[in-house]
């Protein structure tokens, strides 16, 4: 397995197995009349109901940690999410320059340990089939609303990318949204249902630093090193709704090939400034390059940047 992938996560101090499914048809003998009555079949019990454990104390401390980082960051005017505005133009060229380093750099290095060089363009070619994995101690109302808020955000990079990306069938995409209690009990059972990732793959995702809220891991597994097959997002369930929700944004979308962030992305979520918590009209124009035909898997920076002029000029109606 060649790990052809990043690690991307929001370092924001406030500052497989294919399951199968097996059916068989059976001949079966005419019913016979009969004269007594008949038991009812003995109802299944119903699934136990889903209850959240008690945390451990690092992770009630963790809570409160970033409950205060998402007060000071809305109290800077951060975390916006009206996706840009009059105040944040950018022009054809300014569009062209930040695709250019986010998507054909890394942000860190093979080791997870330093800030990443340059890569090739890489993206996904099969469908990217999401599904969320949560820690045992994350209650229900909160499991339905990353649950809608993923699903809802698949359609939606979908629509945008014109590839397809869904939250339903076999997945190749998970999402754990997990606490420090339980995190590396998701990892083990990511590591059991996706082909191509092992539980050493995923190493950096289960000893996550205290400032970063969230990360994702991209693998390619398949015969083309630049070709993602597989994806692991980690957020942290600590994380009030707010950040919890920009990370989603953020790391579902790196899992897609947006593997870097860049300061001198405006307005864009792929930007460490923290100034924007959801996806922008920028990044969604980003999204658009990065699965545009005319460009092709495996390209660099050079080779690319003659034709992502032409299609940042045609996305932004500037002249071509």
């Amino acid at each position: 397995m060649t790990q052809a992938g990043h690690i991307g996560g929001m370092r924001k101090l406030a500052a497989a197995a294919m399951a199968l499914a097996l059916t068989a048809c059976t001949a079966t003998a005419p019913v016979e009349p009969s004269l007594k009555p008949v038991a009812r079949p003995v109802a299944a019990p119903p699934p136990p109901a889903v209850v959240a454990k008690p945390t451990s104390q690092k992770s009630a401390m963790l809570r409160q940690y970033l409950n205060q980082v998402q007060r000071a960051q809305l109290s800077q005017g951060l975390l916006r999410r009206d996706g840009g505005g009059i105040d944040t133009p950018y022009s054809a060229d300014m569009l062209a320059a930040n695709f250019e380093q986010i998507a054909f750099y890394n942000e860190y290095d093979g080791n997870f340990t330093g800030r990443g060089g340059a890569s090739p363009l890489r993206r996904w070619a099969a469908p990217v089939r999401m599904e969320v994995i949560f820690g045992y101690g994350v209650p229900p109302s909160q499991r339905k609303a990353d649950s809608d808020n993923v699903n809802r955000y698949a359609r939606r990079l979908a629509r945008v990318t014109g590839h397809p990306v869904s939250a339903i069938g076999n997945p190749n995409f998970l999402v754990i949204i997990a606490s420090e209690d339980d995190r590396a009990d998701a990892l083990m059972e990511a590591a059991a249902r996706i082909p191509g990732i092992t539980a050493a793959s995923l190493s950096a995702l289960r000893n996550m630093r205290r400032d970063t809220y969230c990360a994702v891991a991209a693998y390619a597994a398949g015969p083309n090193a630049n070709t993602y097959t597989a994806a692991v997002a980690v957020i942290r369930a600590e994380n009030p709704d707010l950040l919890r929700l920009s990370c989603i944004h953020e790391e579902l979308a790196q899992g897609l090939g947006l593997a870097n962030d860049h300061p001198g992305a405006r307005p864009s979520i792929f930007n460490d400034d923290d100034e924007f918590a959801l996806l922008t009209s920028h990044d969604e124009l980003l999204l658009k390059m990065l699965y545009d035909s005319r460009l092709r898997t495996g390209m660099n920076a050079r080779e690319a940047a003659p034709i992502t002029r032409i299609i940042a000029r045609e996305l932004t109606g500037g002249p071509l």
